[in-house]
């Protein structure tokens, strides 16, 4: 059984699997002739969620056309999950009960480099079909800047040199829309799918500051730069599947099902990829009703178009209070305790009480109800069935990926919210948990467990100069405020000056809590978050 065309036309062969309601050829043929959707990232959260709703809406006759996606970071994976199983895809659904539900999508009808294939995206962008391009390109894609406000090398060159022979992702965006532009065809809805606050607005920014250098130095026309960045759209979006790297388990399953190749693999830029994508079944996603030239309907198939407002309160539900919080604390006290499942994470007394008070007791508060999605019962969901699935092998290493570039959106949002409120209750000073979580980070990044044995930190491009800022400390080291301060205070990596909202104090005290030495972890977790009542630690 091998993941091809050929081989799926054998149904016996396939038992247990759902396979392409529709005709496959005709689909591609057709999506050649005339594309409607292109997407940019080609991971496993694409594979796992968008192509599976181009699926859904190819089965039920509702479009005609399928996706064409493009890689232009990890371009192994187009010839490794795409092309060499002829553009099909394992999509497995991991169920709490231990239901898998298998299934092979064929709606992906082609894969495209961007460092190969300019000539096919040119014409793939003057399509007069196209009505929306996607991304899933992950929180780092859309940084364009580094710490200290200096544009990227790539990105900068690009803005200076102009739309021909662009070497940056954002550069070679700008020139395809461009061509649309200058081929005096309908604007396009850039819809950023990734899984980060305001997504749009990191997408738009991302353009903006590429094309406007470009009018500036002459290379395009005020009227081309109004084009591509008030007539082309960028919808925000909120977007939620827990989709962990490739299971081994799941490879076992495929092969002994007789799935040829199942095995996963890792790229030469460290990207995990199989054939085969693994996923569990609850998922979320809104965006924005900003679409100037239509998009395929999605609302048939459960996705919520709506008003940005409502995105906006869906996505900080999400990213502040409901999930994303929890993740970090969980990525990075997990490693830290030697976990490597976050289901196993769910069956630690301290860890779970500290997810559920900093998200029941601290973040809720300042939550804004979407409408469409109830915070409580999406709280519940994810405590409740999400996280504790054993079957969904997602890990805390995964999870604690690029943390520098999370803890800003993820606590920063709440902790200004408390410094701008006018209620005695909310004073920041009353935080614990919160706190807990950034030191909890600062202990992480001294890369020694709590046994005192050193642990590989997970991928992080700011990883060393986290660690220069906060003078490098060792385990044991007793650190002054004045030592901490620079990272502490640092806006780019919390969002706010932990000082002036007033839990900097409170961060210096517990990282030295924590960093007391072997042990210290489990201890400082079983002070604040044991069965005694939180109020006992309070400090104002």
């Amino acid at each position: 059984m091998k993941l091809t065309k050929e081989s799926i036309k054998h149904n016996a062969s396939w038992k247990g699997y759902r396979l392409p309601q529709y005709d496959i050829d005709a689909v591609r043929e057709a999506t050649h002739k005339a594309p409607t959707w292109l997407h940019f990232g080609a991971g496993n959260l694409f594979r796992a969620f968008p192509a599976v709703l181009a699926q859904r809406l190819l089965t039920a006759g509702l479009t005609d056309t399928g996706i064409i996606c493009c890689d232009g970071y990890d371009e192994e994976l187009i010839d490794r999950c795409y092309r060499a199983c002829d553009h099909l895809s394992l999509s497995v659904t991991l169920y709490s009960n231990g239901t898998i539900n298998k299934e092979i999508v064929a709606s992906v009808t082609e894969s495209l480099k961007l460092s190969e294939d300019g000539a096919r995206l040119k014409e793939v962008f003057t399509a007069p079909s196209l009505q929306m391009v996607t991304f899933t390109i992950t929180e780092k894609g859309y940084a364009i800047q580094n710490d200290a406000h200096d544009f990227l090398p790539d990105y900068k060159a690009d803005m200076e040199s102009g739309p021909d022979a662009c070497h940056s992702f954002f550069g070679k965006l700008a020139s395809l829309c461009l061509s649309r532009v200058r081929a005096g065809l309908a604007p396009l809805a850039l819809v950023s799918l990734d899984n980060c606050s305001d997504n749009g607005v990191r997408l738009e920014r991302a353009m903006r500051y590429m094309t406007q250098a470009w009018m500036q130095h002459g290379f395009i026309t005020e009227d081309e730069y109004f084009a591509l960045i008030k007539k082309n759209t960028y919808p925000l979006s909120m977007i939620d599947k827990i989709t962990p790297h490739p299971d081994e388990r799941i490879a076992k399953a495929l092969t002994d099902d007789g799935v040829e190749g199942a095995q996963p693999f890792v790229t030469e830029k460290g990207s995990v990829g199989a054939i085969y994508v693994n996923s569990e079944n609850p998922h979320y996603l809104l965006i924005e009703n900003a679409f100037p030239n239509g998009h395929p309907p999605l609302e048939q198939c459960g996705v919520i178009i709506t008003r940005r407002d409502i995105v906006e309160k869906s996505a900080q539900m999400k990213v502040a209070t409901c999930m994303n919080p929890m993740d970090t604390a969980l990525g990075i006290f997990g490693c830290m305790l030697g976990y490597t499942q976050v289901s196993a994470e769910m069956k630690d007394k301290e860890l779970v009480n500290l997810i559920t008070r900093l998200s029941e007791n601290e973040a809720m508060p300042m939550v804004a109800d979407p409408g469409v999605i109830d915070p409580e019962a999406f709280l519940h969901e994810v405590l409740g069935e999400r996280y504790p699935n054993p079957f969904l092998q997602d890990s805390p290493q995964r999870t604690a990926t690029d943390t520098s570039r999370k803890i800003a959106p993820r606590f920063g949002t709440t902790l200004y919210a408390y410094y701008n409120s006018m209620l005695p209750a909310h004073r920041a000073t009353k935080l614990v948990y919160i706190p807990l979580v950034l030191a909890g980070w600062l202990r992480y990044l001294v890369g020694v467990d709590d046994r005192g044995d050193a642990f590989e930190l997970s991928p992080d491009p700011n990883i060393e100069h986290v660690r220069s800022l906060m003078g490098n400390p060792k385990l044991g080291d007793e650190c002054p405020e004045a030592q901490l301060y620079p990272l502490l205070a640092n806006r780019y990596y919390f969002g706010v000056n932990l000082f002036e909202i007033g839990v900097g104090e409170t961060v210096v005290r517990m990282f030295n809590e924590l960093n007391r030495g072997p042990r210290a972890i489990r201890e400082t977790l079983k002070k604040y978050c044991g069965e005694e009542k939180a109020e006992e630690w309070i400090f104002d």
